[in-house]
């Protein structure tokens, strides 16, 4: 039988790599660490081999299909699927960041929402039989969500709301951001608390269609928010370590087989939140 294999997106610093070093700890099986960039992957390889780690590497680039691709052959051949997934790319702009906003809305939910959507899209039918899948989200997606319009915070926290309406919502955000209209449309001024309103959702819709489609394959899906932590997107004023952010994403990558719960759920300090 092929070795378990746990894959995490975006790890070659932060709470990624936290997550890489924790699994390579406490997963039994083989460990992906991914990055865009192929050198940054190399150094942070290196830096967990030097302490006595022993992650795999394979370059991945969340907003680039064929990348996506070439990562679902590969794991299909060597392993017969994936046995963990943890979506954690993403992107922020920094606050002092004088990017236009329609420029930030466009890259934000590019990178964070489109890109971990085109990732399930692909990986989430090769995820093997009691799986495991944690989508990296954040506490600034239910901050968002409660400054949107009630309207929009209805359609958000629909059960019923498909892939394809979030779709169409995450596009209005987008040409309302660039039209100047966000505000009067109900939108918040975050364009990284929308994208991650969108994980949050993508990760709710997810759940309930592997619950009918595969029910008795028993994979838990979650997102989850990892904290503010410090990080070079989160910066040095926050309270946390990237290692304690590690905990709750690495927490749903290891929940043990057979377990029902959570599933659809968001998840913060290793407990369910009211979405």
């Amino acid at each position: 039988m092929p070795n378990r294999v746990a894959v995490v997106t975006g790890s070659n610093k932060g709470i990624g790599l936290e997550v890489v070093k924790a699994l390579c700890r406490r997963f039994d099986g083989d460990v992906y660490l991914t990055s865009r960039d192929v050198e940054r992957g190399q150094q942070a390889l290196h830096k967990l081999q030097q302490e006595q780690l022993k992650p795999l590497y394979h370059q991945l680039d969340i907003t680039d299909r064929e990348s996506i691709g070439k990562l679902r052959t590969f794991m299909t051949q060597k392993y017969g699927g994936i046995d963990v997934l943890i979506n954690n790319a993403g992107i922020a702009f920094k606050m002092a960041d004088t990017t236009p906003f329609k420029t930030q809305a466009e890259v934000t939910i590019a990178t964070n929402f489109y890109g971990t959507k085109d990732v399930s899209t692909e990986l989430l039918p090769i995820i093997k039989p009691q799986g495991r899948v944690v989508n990296v989200s954040s506490v600034a997606s239910s901050m968002a969500l409660q400054k949107c319009s009630q309207e929009l915070q209805k359609k958000f926290r629909s059960s019923t709301i498909t892939e394809e309406e979030l779709v169409e919502l995450m596009k209005k955000f987008v040409e309302d951001a660039k039209q100047g209209v966000h505000s009067e449309q109900g939108w918040p001024s975050s364009a990284y608390g929308v994208s991650k309103i969108g994980v949050t959702v993508l990760s709710r819709i997810h759940a309930r269609k592997l619950t009918k489609e595969r029910p008795g394959d028993g994979i838990l899906l979650n997102a989850c928010c990892p904290g503010w932590v410090k990080t070079d997107m989160a910066g040095p004023n926050a309270p946390g370590t990237a290692e304690e952010g590690a905990v709750t994403p690495v927490y749903l990558a290891l929940l043990p087989a057979g377990a029902e719960a959570p599933h659809g759920e968001f998840v913060s300090n290793k407990t369910v939140q009211e979405w």
